[in-house]
C-alpha cells in the first residue's frame, strides 16, 4: 500500500540482560538419596531468569541447606554447598561431600533448602558479559519447592 504509514523495525541485541539483572526462577535437589552409613554429596541446582557469571577471587559462593536435626542430638547444619560449576549458563551447581559416618547428619534428618538460602560469599554471581550483580534473593517458596531429603543410617 503506497499510501500507508511507514513502519520503522528496530532489532535490539542482547536485550534480555540490558532490562533488568537475573533473579533465581528455582532451585532443585540433584541429589535424590543421602546415606549417613555410605557417605553422600548434597548437590543443589539453581535456575536463573538469564545466564550469569561466577566470579570465585574473593570467595565462592555457597547455597546453604537446613538440617533440622530430627535424628538424635543437635547442633548440626547448615550445610554450606560450595558453586562447582555452571559459569556462563543460568543454572549453576552447588555440592558438598559428607564422608560416611560424618557428624555432620544423623539417620533421620531432614535437609531442606530455606529462604534466600545463596550467599555470595565476597564471591560474585554477575548478568553474563555484563558488570551488572544478579540479584541473588528468592522467595521461601523457591526453596521449599524443592523439597527435602531424609538421611537414612
Amino acid at each position: 500500500n503506497t499510501s500507508a504509514t511507514p513502519e520503522v523495525l528496530v532489532a535490539i541485541g542482547s536485550l534480555t540482560t540490558s532490562l533488568g539483572s537475573a533473579d533465581i526462577t528455582e532451585l532443585e535437589w540433584i541429589t535424590t538419596a543421602a546415606d549417613k552409613s555410605a557417605g553422600f554429596s548434597l548437590s543443589v541446582r539453581a535456575r536463573f531468569n538469564e545466564a550469569v557469571d561466577v566470579v570465585t577471587t574473593g570467595g565462592t559462593p555457597y547455597l546453604a541447606v537446613t538440617n533440622g536435626n530430627q535424628g538424635g542430638g543437635s547442633g548440626r547444619g547448615p550445610h554450606n554447598l560450595p558453586y562447582v560449576s555452571g559459569t556462563g549458563t543460568n543454572e549453576l551447581v552447588f555440592t558438598l561431600a559428607i564422608a560416611a559416618n560424618n557428624a555432620a547428619t544423623n539417620a533421620d534428618d531432614v535437609l531442606v533448602i530455606g529462604a534466600n538460602a545463596m550467599n555470595l560469599n565476597s564471591g560474585t554471581i554477575k548478568d553474563a558479559g555484563t558488570a551488572t550483580n544478579a540479584t541473588i534473593t528468592q522467595s521461601a517458596a523457591i526453596g521449599t519447592a524443592a523439597g527435602s531429603i531424609t538421611v537414612v543410617a
